[in-house]
């Protein structure tokens, strides 16, 4: 079939968009019973309710015995294998220790409460699969924006569906009105609205033409696009995103492995505390099963299961709702360290600016042209040159809504700047020394006046002359983010210390820029291995030093720094790599409220730890003091766990992010 522009119906690819989306949010929720260690929980659960009954009205104990059997098996095989698979490779694992504890409640005639421990015990540990499971539905998400197919237009124009998986860089792709977009890549064809919000935050829908990006999962409108695919699936901003957040939930911050190093001496002790709980009544004359039942109460209680889980679950589930906003930890050791941070150090262009000069100021010489004229005339002559300044005054002047004559001629001269025919005039734009080249009559003067004003304002001034004759003086500067100077606010509040400024720009372009965004110290004309003193300066004074840049000259204090912290829409590559953490859509807001989201990540492990040292050494001292019932034992400690992991999981909601946000 021959492909084409025309925009087809949108309510049919608009529904399907809808109904993909609807099936997306169902596909990234995972089921309860589709988790192996759920179905277990269940069997056993269901058959521990059908054993007691029959147990509590006298039934033969040939009724109800199997039934206990076979709920200990199904609850307890699987952390028992387990457990046993450490135990060969030299690790006594805790999860064995319940189970021998279970088994040994039974052993003695406590089948029913061998049987409550290991229903509980199976319980907890679905719901910590289940916790783990959905905090990766979180992430895995974004990976459900990207559809499943996508339709190449082959060199003939013949369209076929093909899934995204399959599509090659250079491959041409049609993207209908309402259809996600299948890749990532560049417009060829056509003009529509796409809202990119995913990617970039964007609120509102932006117009994509000819030559402009385009990403995978992003959704298109009205309109029809040729895209020509230019990354593989697997290398989308999307597919970049989860799998940066997966490898940042497979590492594990220093607290957690501090746990872990202690949990091996710690299981050790157990152990032999509980022979000691065992046979020093035994000896003392406590009959059997008395002595083996608080002994086994004991092991239970005092196990360090809610401890173990105490670090993990919060860090997790900060690293999951950050990504969800658009900041990639990549580690929970740096989502740990995050919250340290007590000084912050930023880059000025492409960080607090938005790494695209713009025209800011229009200077015509007096009696020579209007500023609406001077910059038709300069956006004219620019119009054909690729320079990132030429770019911004014809920007400028489609910003203004001016129409542009065409201009003839054109020659640019590197250093100097460019000259072409407009209107039948001669229109030179440049530097201003260049194009003066020493002239001392009065509208040089004038002009020479103007551009130094505007330079000792920290701008750029490109002069433009007519037939020889300066005109007017433009200011070209790099423009302050929006919300850089709401940020650099926060991040005093946050830390305590107002932040740095640290640039290569010449220093009055640097101290105009930081004066605008409220920033008092300025480092300028930095190289980049001065960047890297600065930083170890502030880190030789007790600082832990949080470095935010973009680009290659960054990379170095990025490495250096106590936490680096990348600019990820426009950050190089070696600066993405370097980072401990990359803000995806660019928006400086999200550094304190990801610093905020540490500090009650933290707070959360703190508390976490509380509870289950409460919990384990109220159990404890009932167990040794008093008479714990092996029952409630049960309960207290598995409850002390799920309650733990449960605490961790809060800041997996919209809310905490909010909260960190304000």
């Amino acid at each position: 079939m021959t492909s084409t522009l025309a925009p087809a119906p949108a309510p049919a690819p608009v529904a399907r968009a809808a109904h993909s989306r609807d099936g997306d949010a169902t596909r990234r929720r995972t089921r309860v019973l589709a988790l192996p260690e759920a179905r277990w929980a269940a069997g056993a659960t269901a058959l521990f309710l059908l054993a007691l009954p029959l147990q509590l009205v006298g039934a033969p104990a040939w009724v109800w015995g199997p039934l206990y059997a076979v709920a200990y098996g199904a609850g307890g095989w699987e952390p028992g294998w387990a457990g046993l698979r450490a135990l060969r490779e030299g690790t006594l694992d805790v999860d064995l220790l319940m189970v021998v504890a279970a088994l040994g409640a039974a052993a003695i005639g406590q089948v029913m409460d061998g049987a409550l421990l290991i229903v509980i015990f199976a319980t907890s540990g679905a719901l910590e699969a289940l916790a783990t499971a959905r905090t990766a539905d979180s992430v895995r998400g974004l990976l459900d924006l990207a559809p499943a197919t996508a339709t190449r237009v082959d060199a003939d124009g013949a369209e076929e569906p093909v899934a995204v998986e399959h599509l090659s860089v250079g491959d041409t792709i049609l993207v209908r009105p309402g259809e996600r977009v299948g890749a990532d890549g560049r417009v060829l064809d056509g003009t529509s609205d796409v809202d990119q919000a995913t990617i970039t935050g964007e609120p509102l829908p932006v117009v994509k033409a000819k030559d402009d990006e385009v990403f995978a999962g992003t959704l298109n409108g009205t309109g029809a696009l040729r895209v020509r695919v230019e990354r593989d699936a697997s290398d989308t901003v999307i597919a970049r995103i989860v799998r940066m957040v997966e490898e940042a939930s497979e590492t594990k911050a220093p607290t957690q492995l501090f746990i872990e190093k202690v949990e091996q001496r710690y299981a050790l002790g157990m152990v032999a505390a509980t022979l000691a709980v065992f046979l020093v009544p035994l000896a003392s004359g406590v009959n059997l099963t008395d002595a083996l039942l608080r002994a086994m109460t004991f092991m239970i209680v005092a196990s360090p299961c809610a401890v173990v889980l105490a670090t993990m679950p919060p860090l997790l589930s900060a690293i999951a709702n950050a990504g969800r906003h658009g900041v990639l930890v990549k580690s929970a050791v740096v989502m740990e360290r995050l919250g340290q941070v007590d000084a912050v150090a930023l880059d000025k262009t492409g960080t607090l600016t938005e790494g695209a000069p713009r025209v800011t100021e229009l200077r015509p010489l007096t009696g020579s042209v209007d500023e609406g004229e001077l910059l038709v005339l300069a956006a004219a002559a620019e119009h054909p040159s690729e320079h990132p300044l030429a770019r911004a005054v014809v920007d400028a002047g489609r910003e203004r809504g001016l129409t542009l004559p065409v201009a003839d001629e054109f020659d640019s001269t590197p250093g100097v700047g460019v000259t072409a025919t407009v209107d039948g005039r001669v229109v030179s734009v440049g530097a201003p020394a260049r194009l003066l080249n020493g002239a001392t009559d009065a509208e040089s003067a004038q002009a020479t006046a103007l551009a130094g004003e505007l330079e000792d304002g920290g701008l750029t001034a490109v002069l433009i002359t007519v037939d020889g004759t300066p005109v007017g003086v433009l200011g070209i500067a790099d423009r302050l983010r929006p919300d850089a100077t709401a940020t650099v606010g926060e991040l005093t509040c946050l830390t305590g210390n107002a932040p740095l400024l640290l640039t290569g720009d010449n220093p009055r372009a640097a101290a105009r820029l930081a004066a605008e965004a409220g920033i008092e110290h300025v480092r300028a004309g930095l190289l980049p291995e001065q960047k890297v003193s600065a930083v170890r300066e502030l880190e030789r004074a007790g600082r832990k030093v949080m470095v935010i840049g973009d680009g290659v000259n960054d990379a170095p204090a990025l490495a250096a720094a106590h936490t680096g912290v990348a600019m990820g829409r426009a950050g190089s590559d070696l600066a993405l790599e370097t980072a401990d953490a990359v803000i995806v859509r660019d928006e400086l807001t999200t550094v304190p409220a990801v610093i905020s989201l540490s500090r009650r990540a933290r707070a959360l492990v703190v508390q976490n730890l509380v509870i289950a040292g409460v919990f384990i050494a109220g159990l404890v001292v009932w167990d040794l003091a008093g008479d714990l019932p092996l029952p409630l034992g049960v309960a207290g400690h598995e409850g002390s766990t799920v309650i733990v992991g449960l605490n961790g999981l809060r800041l997996l909601r919209e809310a905490a992010w909010k909260r960190a946000a304000r």
